[in-house]
């Protein structure tokens, strides 16, 4: 039987995003083992007879000692598992246990999500990880991207890759995230929903809704996700003023969504956007930056509207041009946004080709060297 052993930074992204693809590895008799950090959701898997093994990832830790013992735990996992093929996923697992794998000859999936903040600077971080991404991917079997652009960044940096997959990002469950009857309020309601911080064009938001409430009567902001930074006074000041309402994190997405009107990312950079495509599924329009991992899920003017990244007053625009558009038009945007997900971003699209190329490694390891 065929091991698969999944990396991550953090229970939610293994059980939010590849949910679907431990379900069909172990439909498939593959013996599936997750290690990432500890929580609620890893018992899910484990009631499901995956193995699990605890990680002490520390996602924005850069102590010397600490990220080395990260990578030795990594090769301890893999001893102890002996699998057959690893998927990793974010850069610490990407690089961590990748350097790990290629020592012990495993194949190794690895994925690029997004670039993410460490990227968006000309500075010594930046420099550090494309050399070390240069010396893991030469010996990493296959790269998965999420978005053309991040495939052109490895080019321009001369980080050589071996196999390489173009994916529509992690793709949506297209049942869990049903369609929703278009809402009709008496206020037009926008949601920004995201780990609150400067990258995800918080500014922004918070900017546009302030000078909306002035001028517009019929509206309402909402905000949910994780406070990061130093944003929890000025989302309490903005909520104490009546300019927007904040909901905390929220576990169940579609409840939320079931009330809004159109969310709203205008972020800096993504990899492919899963809350746009939660969104787009629902039957909601969309509002976001014109950027790699948003452009391809918004069709302008058709699922929804795109402005200019870094521009509060291009998202303001944006905000009141949705505005004024009819109900039915809001209401077509929101089917339209539905059927394009439906046709380019299911997640069994995302799952098959995982399969298909995990098989194709595991068949490549049982053809001896010398044929």
């Amino acid at each position: 039987m065929k091991k698969i052993l999944l990396i991550a930074n953090h229970p939610k992204y293994v059980f939010n995003l590849r949910k679907e693809l431990v379900e069909a590895l172990l439909k498939k008799d593959y013996t599936v083992g997750i290690c990432c950090p500890y929580g609620k959701e890893i018992d899910y898997f484990t009631e499901l007879g995956c193995q699990f093994f605890d990680s002490n990832l520390n996602r924005h830790g850069k102590s010397l000692p600490e990220e080395l013992k990260l990578k030795s735990e990594y090769g301890k996992v893999m001893d102890e598992f002996q699998p057959d093929v690893n998927l990793l996923y974010t850069i610490k697992p990407n690089i961590y246990a990748g350097l790990e794998a290629s020592k012990r000859g495993i194949p190794s999936i690895a994925n690029i999500t997004g670039l993410g903040s460490p990227f968006q600077n000309n500075n010594l971080l930046k420099k550090v990880l494309i050399l070390m991404y240069r010396r893991t991917f030469k010996k990493i079997d296959t790269v998965v991207f999420q978005n053309e652009e991040n495939q052109h960044f490895f080019v321009k940096n001369k980080i050589k890759t071996n196999h390489e997959i173009l994916l529509p990002g992690s793709g949506v469950n297209l049942k869990t995230f049903s369609y929703l009857d278009y809402p009709n309020n008496d206020k037009i309601k926008f949601i920004f929903i995201s780990r609150i911080m400067k990258e995800k064009g918080i500014d922004e938001y918070l900017f546009s809704a302030e000078e909306i409430m002035r001028e517009v009567d019929n509206v309402e902001f909402h905000i949910a996700g994780f406070i990061d930074g130093d944003y929890e006074e000025i989302i309490r000041l903005k909520e104490s003023e009546n300019i927007l309402q904040y909901h905390g994190m929220v576990d169940n997405v579609q409840l939320l969504l079931q009330e809004m009107d159109c969310l709203v990312l205008p972020s800096y950079h993504e990899g492919m956007s899963n809350v746009l495509l939660e969104a787009g599924a629902s039957g909601r329009g969309v509002i976001a930056t014109n950027i790699a991992g948003c452009r391809e899920i918004i069709e302008h003017n058709v699922t929804g509207l795109l402005c200019r990244p870094r521009d509060k007053e291009s998202l303001k625009n944006a905000i009141l041009h949705y505005l004024k558009l009819g109900y039915n038009e809001r209401q077509t945007m929101g089917k339209e946004a539905r059927k394009k997900i439906s046709q380019d971003f299911d997640r069994q699209i995302v799952v098959k080709k995982y399969i298909e190329r995990i098989e194709e490694l595991c068949y490549e390891r049982t053809i001896p060297t010398n044929c």
